[in-house]
């Protein structure tokens, strides 16, 4: 699963880098016909003008000087014996130039120079005479033709040159056409663009424009015949990573909801698991320890009742009575055990029934201590209570709540390695009563204090056994306190001991 899951986060990702990579060389293959066709309408509409302003001058004979005139004619005659006719053929051509004044276009030049060819073509078919062989009047065919034109290239490169690039093409003007291109392309975001002369910026370009090498684009305008350049046209676009990644952000979008969903599935599928196996192994542990419990009583029963079968002791009332004795404690024992597994499944189920009643909390304290006392004693242990709380009233159950203290108690004498020292404190704080329970035990790791309030689950001391019980105590304790709207927690150090604190709000 986990192979399948990294293969399909590589596959998605190598085909959403694919799509990005296709859409940005699309994206610079779009700016860079755009430019190229921007460049080419530069010129033509540069030469258009200037073609249009020649003529118009042309034809009004505005500081115009006619310098010289040329006529070529060709005639051609041919003779059909045949038809009986002759074609005659003519071709004239009238090349007249002129000198404008440099004054009209603004240029350091003494004058300019221009070509106009004016060409007729005159084709006629004649009968030809029968008696003398002379052409006669009788035409039968006549076609006229007469075309003109003004050669203006190559004065328009002169011109061009001697201009300054501000003057022959507009910012507006390089705007219009990049934002009539550009949206042909579907390229709808903002540019900057500039043009630039041997490295150098002109004063054609937008307010904003900066070269950067790694993302500017360009193109050569206003080429030269021989092929050199001087002009290019840089433009940039500050959000083109933004338009590029904008065309995949659905795709990607998806690919990740799904990524995310496919991977918050196996974690939660390898979590349950792991907790599967946790559980197993806890109620593995908790039958282990239910079963070590319940061996040492019922082997003691079992002793118990082969002596009194015994015929010497039978008759001996005093060993009989102890014998029985032990059986009634053992059995409690056992019954304790069964209750305390009962207790906890109802609880889980909210089937365990708990009133609650207005109560002291130090007296449900010397209560449960009169419970443990004994055995402390028995220890040569002691208890000592610190109960400074000035306001004890708590809403309460007897039985649990005592049960509750009992447990804690019971913990530290069983943790105490050597005589045990406890010492039960209270303070208010606010609306509440703390019930501090503290001991100088064998303490518990920081691992095992996040986890002691988990049902069945034990601190792992190898294969010894020398406390008993199986982790229900403290499951029982936190499901108590939290009915009665406390709060419980412990602090511990490995082998000095442990202090469990209760927190529950005070009543009037």
């Amino acid at each position: 699963m986990s192979l399948s899951l990294i293969g399909i986060i590589f596959v998605q990702s190598y085909y959403i880098s694919n799509s990005i990579s296709s859409k940005e060389d699309n994206f610079n293959f779009n700016v860079k016909q755009s430019l190229i066709q921007v460049s080419k309408n530069v010129e033509q509409e540069e030469f258009r003008d200037y073609v249009y302003k020649l003529k118009r001058l042309i034809a009004q004979d505005i500081d115009i000087i006619r310098d010289t005139t040329a006529i070529r004619n060709l005639y051609v005659k041919q003779e059909d014996q045949a038809k009986n006719e002759t074609l005659v053929y003519r071709n004239g051509i009238l090349e007249e130039n002129y000198k404008l004044s440099p004054a009209l276009f603004d240029i350091g030049s003494d004058s300019i120079s221009i070509k106009k060819i004016i060409s007729e073509k005159e084709t006629k078919i004649f009968k030809t005479s029968e008696i003398d062989g002379n052409l006669n009047n009788n035409e039968i065919f006549t076609e006229y033709g007469r075309t003109e034109k003004i050669l203006f290239d190559d004065y328009y490169r002169d011109f061009a040159y001697r201009t300054p690039i501000h003057r022959r093409i507009s910012r507006e003007n390089i705007d219009r056409l990049l934002a009539l291109k550009l949206k042909q392309f579907d390229i709808d975001i903002d540019y900057e663009f500039a043009i630039y002369s041997n490295d150098l910026a002109t004063k054609v370009q937008s307010e904003n424009f900066e070269l950067e090498d790694q993302i500017t684009m360009e193109v050569p305008i206003f080429s030269e015949d021989n092929g050199t350049n001087n002009y290019r046209l840089l433009v940039n676009f500050p959000q083109r990573n933004r338009f590029i990644w904008s065309s995949v952000l659905g795709m990607l979008g998806l690919s990740v909801l799904f990524t995310s969903i496919i991977i918050i599935a196996f974690i939660t599928a390898l979590t349950q698991i792991m907790r599967q196996r946790q559980i197993a192994e806890i109620k593995t542990d908790f039958i282990n320890n239910m079963t070590h419990e319940f061996k040492t009583p019922i082997a003691t029963i079992n002793l118990a009742l082969d002596s009194i079968k015994n015929p010497k002791i039978i008759n001996d009332k005093d060993k009989v009575k102890r014998y029985l004795g032990m059986i009634r404690e053992e059995n409690k024992r056992m019954h304790a055990q069964v209750e305390n597994v009962l207790r906890i499944s109802k609880l889980e189920k909210n089937e365990l029934n708990i009133s609650k009643e207005g109560l002291g909390i130090h007296d449900l304290i010397e209560d449960a201590i009169s419970h443990i006392e004994l055995i402390v004693e028995d220890r040569q242990g002691h208890i000592e209570t610190e109960l400074k709380a000035t306001k004890s009233s708590v809403l309460a159950n007897e039985t649990h709540f005592t049960n509750v203290l009992v447990n804690i108690l019971d913990n530290a004498i069983k943790y105490s390695p050597e005589a045990p020292k406890i010492t039960v404190q209270t303070e208010n704080v606010g609306n509440s009563i703390l019930v501090n329970i503290k001991d100088e035990g064998s303490g518990m790791s920081k691992a095992a204090a996040k986890r002691v309030f988990e049902k069945f689950y034990r601190e792992h001391t190898g294969n010894i056994h020398n406390v008993k019980g199986h982790g229900l105590g403290l499951a029982y304790v936190k499901r108590i306190v939290e009915d009665h709207n406390g709060h419980i927690s412990v602090t511990s150090e490995k082998g000095k001991g442990s202090t469990f604190t209760i927190k529950l709000p005070l009543i009037s």
